[in-house]
């Protein structure tokens, strides 16, 4: 098993990975960008074991992802909501599914658009100038 503390290494990929590189913490935050916020609603949507939900939310939630906020007192009951750390995750979600629709799906399911006037809207590098910048024409250099 790969471990996870990269020692001598210096990389914010393999950092977020460790956070939310497994399957069912992207799906998860996927949901919630979708509006689902409850348990029920997770589970119902991905299908996905009781114990396995409870312990992704709970690590969600633990590094600033969510935030867990009661709902109903009797029973006691919560939903997660995603913190501004967690809405800051959108762009790379939305990056890998732009990825998805142009590489693996003939039809996509989903698109993007801008909340205020529906135009649809594209994930892209964009440089300090405000221009677009194309991935060929990005490098990653040291800070």
């Amino acid at each position: 098993m790969l471990g996870s503390d990269y020692e001598g290494q210096d990389c914010s990929v393999a950092r977020t990975l460790e956070l939310v590189g497994e399957r069912w913490t992207l799906l998860i935050i996927r949901d919630a960008f979708l509006g689902r916020r409850r348990f029920e609603e997770f589970q119902e949507s991905l299908g996905i074991a009781r114990n396995v939900l409870t312990d992704r939310l709970g690590k969600l939630v633990d590094h600033g992802i969510f935030e867990r906020v009661r709902y109903q007192e009797r029973p006691e009951r919560y939903e997660y909501r995603l913190t501004e750390k967690g809405y800051d995750l959108r762009l790379a979600l939305g990056a890998l599914m732009q990825w998805g629709d142009e590489h693996l799906s003939p039809t996509p399911p989903r698109k993007l658009r801008r909340t205020s006037d529906a135009t649809p809207v594209r994930v892209a590098f964009v440089g300090v100038d405000g221009e677009p910048v194309a991935p060929r024409d990005v490098e990653n250099v040291p800070a």
